[in-house]
């Protein structure tokens, strides 16, 4: 058959709503630049003009045009083994989508898509079409099928009232003021469009949603929202890390076995939990300086761009300022935690360290016969009424940027013990931080617990553990857990584990 027939005819048995969903997660907003192949072309018009031409029109021509033009550069495009191009990302995003929304044409050349993962040097595990969807569009995907026509047009009549943000903006224009939503498809493409305007207007990203939760906290819940959703509920659905689907991240595990009991039982217990969510894992027995280096230039590969979140486990011998390597040679704890997260391949996704070491030979000793244990709780003081705002300084949009992140950002770093304190171990299953972390993680993975409120469960946890020195003294003590955070929003493990799929296989 024609090759332009059977483009016709797939572009007719998808529905409007799922044209423009695959329009927006092919037009994904944080496409990797500069890319060889791509040129300094601002792509505004190409990735809004279809969208606002379909709201202004009520019709889908745009869209169908440029839909076609995917599949037509997807079939004359000849895979090259050289460099990553532009229309490498491209091609995987577009397949992901279509494999996502189960409108996967029929004549598409699977085997293409298999070359350019190898180009980008794909596992298995990395071959699942799902890798490649991008998590903050699902995330915003969800949003829009949450609210009604009704709220959609809402926020658009919010949005045109910032003139400052709107000025010059053609597309806008040929929106207008007044929009009816209600046609099938009408109220995606309006809501994809205003997405995709303040992330070109770089007024939100990934992780700074601050300006669309605005837009969306001036609806009126009673006409706005779908049966069931509510706009608090909306809203906190950007507030957390956006992980949706597999893998739920990367994971890597490094782990200093010499000299160390049990550290086997480490490296099998956060391997398990860390694939319990989904996560893909690697991991580096006995690292050395070499290795670390070897991981982070490894990091650095383009693949990576399409994990959500990554986790580091650290497990070996230190002290206040330093940890011990296979090879005797120490490493920096500041200088391990600080070039890690300046990977540009995660930033703006969240990153968890744990690092399981001593740091320091001091210890909490317990004298007496009997000891107890106190908790306590701090109350939390809610500042969201009117009148408290109302006295709040006004942070204008003319102040606020998005742009410049500090590295350190959207990162945690789980510490096994306090400074200069030991970090406790057994002789059969190591340390006892790690233990109880992997135990807490999986009685928590299907009660959509945030990581921080596992990690101050932990906390409370590991310090009720009576623990004692391997030496002649047998000193008993305490062990405290604590975290840092740079994170921006919350960060959930998902409700379920996400299973590797076939790589062909339907989507879910």
């Amino acid at each position: 058959m024609d090759e332009v027939i059977q483009v016709t005819q797939w572009l007719s048995s998808i529905t409007p709503r799922k044209k423009a969903k695959l329009f927006f997660f092919t037009t994904h907003a944080d496409a990797p630049s500069p890319m060889v192949g791509s040129n300094d072309v601002d792509t505004h018009e190409e990735t809004q003009l279809p969208l606002a031409t379909t709201v202004a029109l009520h019709n889908f021509k745009n869209i169908d045009e440029f839909l076609k033009k995917k599949v037509n550069t997807f079939s004359c495009y000849n895979v090259i083994e050289n460099e990553i191009t532009k229309t490498d990302y491209e091609d995987l995003r577009f397949y992901s989508a279509c494999k996502y929304l189960d409108v996967v044409p029929p004549f598409l050349d699977l085997e293409k898509i298999s070359a350019i993962q190898n180009k980008f040097e794909m596992t298995d595990e990395e071959r699942d079409y799902r890798l490649l969807l991008d998590s903050a569009d699902l995330v915003l995907e969800k949003v829009c099928d949450s609210l009604q026509p009704a709220g959609v047009s809402q926020m658009w009549t919010a949005l045109r009232k910032d003139r400052n943000l709107i000025r010059g903006v053609k597309t806008i224009d040929i929106i207008g003021f007044f929009v009816d939503p209600n046609p099938t498809g009408i109220k995606e493409c309006l809501f994809f469009f205003i997405v995709r305007f303040l992330q070109k207007a770089d007024k939100i990203n990934r992780v700074n949603t601050n300006r669309l939760e605005r837009l969306i906290a001036q609806c009126d819940e009673s006409s706005s929202c779908e049966e069931g959703k509510t706009i608090d509920f909306i809203i906190d659905s950007l507030r957390f890390y956006p992980t949706e689907l597999y893998p739920f991240g990367f994971s890597l595990i490094m782990c200093v076995i010499e000299g160390r009991d049990g550290a086997m039982q480490e490296i099998e217990k956060t391997m398990e939990i860390s694939r319990h969510p989904g996560m893909i894992t690697h991991t580096e027995k006995n690292p050395t300086k070499e290795t670390i280096e070897l991981v982070k230039k490894e990091l650095m590969k383009p693949k990576y761009q399409f994990y959500s979140s990554f986790a580091c486990w650290f497990m070996s011998h230190g002290d206040s300022n330093s940890m011990v390597l296979a090879d005797g040679e120490t490493i920096e704890r500041e200088w391990f935690l600080t070039s890690f997260p300046d990977i540009s391949t995660f930033q703006l996704k969240a990153k968890v360290f744990f690092m399981v070491s001593c740091r320091g030979a001091n210890k909490f000793s317990l004298k007496g016969d009997e000891f107890e244990g106190q908790s306590a709780t701090c109350d939390y003081y809610d500042i969201g009424s009117a009148l408290i705002r109302n006295r709040m300084l006004d942070i204008t949009d003319s102040v606020r940027d998005i742009s410049y992140v500090q590295p350190m950002m959207d990162s945690l770093v789980a510490y096994s013990t306090i400074l200069d304190h030991l970090s406790g171990r057994a002789n059969t299953h190591g340390s006892i931080y790690v233990d109880r972390a992997c135990v807490l993680m999986s009685e928590n993975i299907s009660r959509g617990r945030s990581l921080t409120e596992i990690l101050e469960h932990l906390s409370q946890g590991l310090h009720e553990v009576l623990q004692e020195t391997m030496d002649e003294d047998r000193i008993v003590y305490k062990q405290a857990c604590h975290y840092d955070s740079f994170f921006r929003k919350t960060l959930k493990l998902p409700y379920t584990r996400h299973p590797k799929e076939d790589v062909h296989s339907a989507p879910q």
